[in-house]
């Protein structure tokens, strides 16, 4: 994961890490701060596919474009590519887009994404040369072939991020839009208690609660290099 933003422009300055708890403070402790964005990975169970179900179906399309955008959304379109679409969610907004080196394949996919639509953001994914070459080189380190895209996955990315507003945005390809989950305090990040209760915790909860429920969950947050 670390290896794939670098490789896309962002600062070695930050890098992905391992969240071993949410809530027990010498298991956080390990993760360094401020963490400016969270990554989670969760099985796609009937109890979140009927609560996205039945939230989506109250929700417009999103139209959003432009300058004016609280946060950079894409849609997904590509098959089995929403760890990449979480990766690009999590550094293309909030305080990491600052991060991101000048004539890079992340700057120049955030100015060129900016001024258009949803449905022509995802054609701009799609046909990106420098995402597919840094996709298919980081997946090469891995120790684990990755799916086709054509492959049945039952685990789904995610991504959370703070705004400048101090909004927290869970943002996910597959959904209808962007979704401000509420206001964090200024001073907390995105593992802190607030955050972590209006994000990812509602989705740990939601299987706790389910009969059978799946808990299959990890999360990755991203924060400052060790070193």
């Amino acid at each position: 994961m670390s290896s794939l933003v670098h490789k896309l422009g962002l600062s070695s300055d930050l890098s992905w890490h391992d969240v071993f708890s949410l809530d027990d403070p010498s298991l956080l402790a390990f993760v360094p701060r401020p963490a400016h964005a969270l990554l989670l990975v969760f099985p796609v169970s009937r109890s979140y596919e009927k609560m996205r179900a039945d939230e989506d179906s109250e929700l417009p399309e999103y139209t959003g474009v432009g300058t004016g955008e609280e946060v950079l959304w894409f849609k997904q379109t590509i098959g089995n590519a929403c760890g990449l679409m979480g990766l690009l969610h999590a550094v293309c907004n909030g305080m990491t887009r600052d991060l991101i080196a000048p004539s890079t394949p992340l700057s120049n996919l955030i100015t060129e994404a900016i001024p258009l639509p949803p449905p022509d953001r995802a054609k701009l994914l799609e046909k990106s040369p420098d995402l597919a070459s840094a996709h298919a080189s980081a997946a090469a380190e891995g120790n684990t072939a990755a799916p086709s895209a054509d492959d049945r996955v039952d685990l789904h990315f995610v991504a959370f991020i703070k705004s400048a507003e101090n909004n927290l945005w869970e943002l996910d390809g597959r959904r209808k839009g962007p979704l401000n989950r509420g206001k964090i305090p200024a001073d907390e990040d995105v593992l802190g208690e607030t955050a972590v209760a209006l994000g990812p915790k509602e989705f740990l909860e939601r299987e706790k609660e389910t009969p059978g429920g799946e808990l299959r969950f990890s999360i990755l947050a991203l924060g400052p290099s060790f070193g």
